[in-house]
C-alpha cells in the first residue's frame, strides 16, 4: 500500500497531489458548473445571448433566484451521498436513501419529480430499487453520482455496480442507467490519469450499443432528459481546450443548464483539475458547499483505498498511474 491509509484525512496535501488536485477538481467542477447553469437554466441559447452576450459569471439568479455561488440540487444530491457513505464507512443503500430523505425534508431549492417520487416510494414501502419504467429517463441519477466514483475509484466493477444501485433507489431506465455508468467511468478514467481522448473511444463505445446518444453533430436539444443533457455535456467537453471553455460553452446552450454544467464541471474538472478552475468562480462559490466538499475529497479517497485491487492490475490499465499516484500519496 502507498501509505495513504497510515495519515488522517486532513494530512493529504492538496498542493502537491495530483489525485486530489483531480479529484477536487472534478467535484467543485460539479458544484460551479451547477451554480454556473443555474442562472440560465430553461432559458434558450438565443435569450442567453440577448441578455448576457456570453454568461460566464456566477452571479446568481435566474428562475429560482438564487444567490451568487450557490448550487441547487445537482451539487446538494451528491453531497448527501458522500455523506451517507462517509458516515456508513462503506457503502449502504440505506443510510444513502435515508440522506436523500432528509435532504429532501430540508426543503431545498429545487428537486426533481422523479427524485421526489423516488424519495417519497422508500417513504412508503422501504424499497431501495425501482423498477424498471421508461418515464425514468432524466439526469437525476448521473448528476449526483460522483461520491460513488471517489469511494470505487481502485474497483471499476464494484463503481458499475454501485453507480447503478443508487441510481435505482429513484431512477431505473436504460438510457439513464448507460449515462450514469458511462459518465462514472469517464471520470474514473480521468482521475487515473486517462486522457481525453481515451474518454471519446469511451463516449463512441456507449454511442455504439446506444444509438440515442449519437452527439457528433450536437443534435441541438437541452432538455432534463438524460440522452439530451449527455449530449450537450460531451459536445462540450470533447470541443473545448480548457475546464472555463468546456463550461461556458455548455451552460450557454441554455435549457437544463444546470445539470449539464455540472456533469461537464466533473469530467472537465477530472481533466484539468482544480488549478485549473478560475479563481474568480472558486470565490464565489458557497464557502460551506467548498469545505464540504473539500472535507468530503478527502475523505472519500481514503475510503476508496479499502478496495484497492493492487498496484499491477493497474499498471496495465494505466501505464502512467503507477509512476504518478505513488509521488503523489506518497
Amino acid at each position: 500500500m502507498w501509505g495513504i491509509l497510515s495519515r488522517r484525512t486532513d494530512e493529504i496535501s492538496e498542493s502537491d497531489s495530483l489525485l486530489m488536485d483531480l479529484a477536487l477538481g472534478s467535484f467543485l467542477g460539479l458544484a460551479i458548473g451547477d451554480a454556473l447553469g443555474a442562472t440560465v437554466e430553461f432559458m434558450t441559447a438565443g435569450e442567453i445571448a440577448a441578455q448576457y452576450k456570453v454568461h460566464r459569471h456566477l452571479i446568481g439568479g435566474g428562475w429560482l433566484q438564487i444567490k451568487a455561488g450557490r448550487v441547487t440540487d445537482d451539487t446538494q444530491m451528491a453531497l448527501a451521498l458522500g455523506k451517507a457513505v462517509i458516515e456508513s464507512g462503506g457503502w449502504d443503500l440505506h443510510s444513502i436513501a435515508d440522506s436523500f430523505v432528509r435532504w429532501m425534508r430540508s426543503k431545498p431549492i429545487d428537486i426533481g419529480n422523479t427524485c421526489r417520487r423516488g424519495i417519497c416510494r422508500y417513504l412508503m414501502d422501504g424499497s431501495l430499487h425501482k423498477k424498471l419504467d421508461e418515464a425514468d429517463g432524466g439526469n437525476g441519477a448521473a448528476m449526483r453520482n460522483l461520491p460513488t466514483v471517489l469511494a470505487s475509484l481502485w474497483d471499476e466493477e464494484l463503481l458499475v455496480q454501485r453507480s447503478l444501485e443508487q441510481a435505482h433507489i429513484t431512477h431505473h431506465q436504460l438510457q439513464s442507467d448507460a449515462a450514469t455508468v458511462a459518465l462514472a467511468r469517464m471520470t474514473r478514467l480521468l482521475l487515473l490519469g486517462g486522457t481525453r481522448d481515451d474518454c471519446r473511444r469511451m463516449a463512441d463505445e456507449l454511442v455504439e450499443h446506444q444509438r440515442e446518444f449519437r452527439f457528433d453533430p450536437w443534435p441541438g436539444r437541452t432538455s432534463g432528459y438524460i440522452v439530451d443533457t449527455v449530449q450537450t455535456v460531451f459536445d462540450g467537453f470533447f470541443n473545448s481546450s480548457s475546464f472555463e471553455d468546456c463550461l461556458v460553452r455548455v451552460v450557454n446552450r441554455g435549457g437544463d443548464a444546470d445539470t449539464a454544467g455540472a456533469i461537464a464541471g466533473q469530467l472537465a474538472g477530472a481533466l484539468y483539475g482544480a488549478r485549473s478552475i478560475p479563481t474568480r468562480w472558486l470565490k464565489k462559490l458557497d464557502p460551506a458547499v467548498n469545505a464540504a466538499i473539500r472535507e468530503q475529497t478527502r475523505s472519500l479517497i481514503v475510503l476508496a483505498e479499502r478496495h484497492w485491487p493492487g498496484k499491477q492490475d493497474l499498471a496495465g490499465k494505466f501505464p502512467g498511474i503507477v509512476t504518478q499516484i505513488p509521488h503523489a500519496l506518497a
